[in-house]
């Protein structure tokens, strides 16, 4: 099993930094057996977080997952994430109960309000504690949250006990190094970064495919190995491929010298300054 990197929530659980995402999962009934095979392989390979949410092909995702789960369930770290919409004190548990129903579960690990919207964060806080309270979720957290929205949420009552902010951090998107991760890490925060190989786009820069080269590796594990590197930042790459999820968790096994970082850095320069949190 997973004997690599792991990150520890605020409640003391340790999960894996490395998991599978499902987004754009479920969109075809065609690709339904191999996406289910690809989350079927993660799990087998201890990259036991699964992150999904009620927007992935509207629910279709989360009944993906439910399927790959079925069997494995207390093997899983189970994450989705609800629209801002619904993340009113009635709507956010009349949604949660909907994503249990798909995912066939009677609880999820982490859940997540996907970004903020209109509905006050006092409210959808207090809907997560009721959740937590009533046994359907463990934990409850953020995504795409930027450093003043943390700010904003640990001021509410109960805001403090946030257990993740998911939000898009990879190579070419650097900009949470400069405050984001540092606030987060100091208050004990894991960061999910979503999107961390930018959906494929940057494996062509030659940089990184030199790099990848002098370890016998792929572009795209030295793009995990990045973040892998960074403390309480867990990367959940989607595959719909058993075969490259089994090389994403080659990611875990690289060790990359500071001058190939410094290498990496070049090609990929951290920010200067404060950039406002991107989102895809």
């Amino acid at each position: 099993m997973f004997d690599d990197p792991t990150v520890t929530l605020p409640s003391g659980t340790s999960i894996p930094a490395l998991g599978i995402g499902t987004w754009n999962m479920g969109e075809t009934t065609a690709d339904a057996a191999q996406e289910i095979a690809s989350i079927r392989k993660a799990i087998e390979l201890g990259m036991t977080v699964v992150d999904t949410a009620e927007m992935y092909a509207d629910g279709r995702s989360e009944e993906i997952v439910g399927e790959a789960i079925q069997s494995l369930r207390d093997d899983v770290f189970l994450v989705s994430k609800v629209y801002p919409y619904n993340a009113s004190a009635q709507g956010a548990i009349e949604a949660c109960e909907r994503s249990l129903k798909r995912l066939g579960t009677d609880h999820l690990d982490l859940y997540l309000l996907h970004w903020r919207g209109s509905y006050p964060l006092e409210e959808t806080v207090s809907a997560f504690e009721k959740l937590k309270a009533d046994g359907k979720i463990r934990n409850w957290g953020v995504s795409n949250f930027d450093t003043d929205d943390m700010e904003e949420l640990f001021s509410v009552t109960d805001g403090k006990n946030c257990a993740a902010n998911q939000v898009l951090y990879n190579l070419s998107r650097r900009g949470p190094e400069y405050d984001l991760l540092p606030w987060c890490q100091s208050h004990g925060v894991p960061i999910m970064a979503y999107s961390p190989i930018e959906q494929g786009r940057i494996l062509s820069n030659h940089e990184l495919i030199r790099i990848a080269k002098a370890y016998q590796a792929t572009p795209a594990q030295v793009a995990l190995a990045f973040l892998l590197e960074r403390d309480g930042v867990m990367p959940i790459p989607k595959s719909s491929n058993p075969e490259r999820v089994a090389e994403n968790r080659g990611a875990t096994e690289l060790e990359i010298t500071d001058e190939d970082w410094a290498a990496l850095d070049a090609a990929f320069p951290p920010p200067q300054k404060k950039v406002s949190l991107e989102m895809l």
